[in-house]
């Protein structure tokens, strides 16, 4: 069943168009991994699915109107130096569109705690954001999303200052929360991206779209587990 239809999306700047003729559908419990070069339009489908900006022609169709979406910024690095700790970062995302005159309830708070948990940062709760680790402050980001409770979570690059081993972890962290949710991730990594998305779209003004499932099943595996990206870019050439 799908969540998000994207049908006939146009979208450009200053008479340039970055994106033409866009079709989509993401369906409930995809892990769909938006791969494409720089410039190719990502950043924008992501900011049109937000809401951020407008289609200029086409639509975007939320099949239920009640649907929340977790959104997981790029860069986590900004004042690094300002003095707020991991729980008050996720309380941020709470789902609630007024916070209470004098600080969260005690309701807020336990789903703050209860999203820190889910993401394994709960004895994190009080640290400073900026002590943590790349890979801390990206799971702290990730329960801001979950405290919205939503039915679908899009990360922007989730692991683009994170070393290899964060971004296994990352990863293991976004296959489970897809047993209950709908995970969109732009990434450049596609090999270790690969082992993890069930569909893969590439952006590049126009889109090339193939489900995983049987790809995988068809196509080596690198030795070390990662999905080979010649034979992916040689999959969706076919596509395009």
């Amino acid at each position: 069943m799908s969540v998000i239809d994207i049908i006939n999306l146009s979208f450009g700047y200053n008479e340039e168009k970055v994106l033409d003729n866009i079709n989509l559908k993401i369906e409930k419990d995809d892990f769909l991994a938006i791969i494409g070069p720089n410039g190719g339009g990502k950043s924008t489908l992501l900011k049109l699915i937000l809401g951020i900006l407008k289609p200029q022609s086409g639509a975007i169709d939320f099949i239920d109107d009640s649907m929340t979406i977790g959104y997981v910024p790029q860069n986590t690095n900004i004042n690094m130096d300002f003095p707020v700790t991991a729980i008050e970062v996720v309380l941020m995302g709470h789902s609630y569109t007024k916070r209470p005159i004098f600080g969260y309830g005690k309701y807020e708070t336990a789903c703050a705690m209860e999203a820190l948990r889910e993401v394994g940062m709960e004895e994190y709760a009080k640290h400073r954001i900026g002590s943590l680790s790349g890979g801390q402050r990206q799971r702290v980001m990730i329960a801001r999303a979950l405290c919205s409770h939503p039915s679908v979570v899009i990360l922007d690059e989730p692991t683009s200052s994170i070393d290899a081993s964060g971004q296994k972890q990352i990863y293991d962290l976004l296959k489970e929360l897809n047993k209950t949710m709908t995970i969109i991730v732009v990434s450049h990594d596609i090999s270790i991206t690969m082992e993890y998305a069930n569909k893969v779209a590439y952006i590049n003004k126009t889109i090339a779209f193939h489900d995983m499932t049987e790809a995988k099943s068809r196509f080596s595996l690198h030795p070390q587990g990662h999905f080979c990206e010649v034979e992916l870019l040689q999959l969706l050439g076919k596509r395009s």
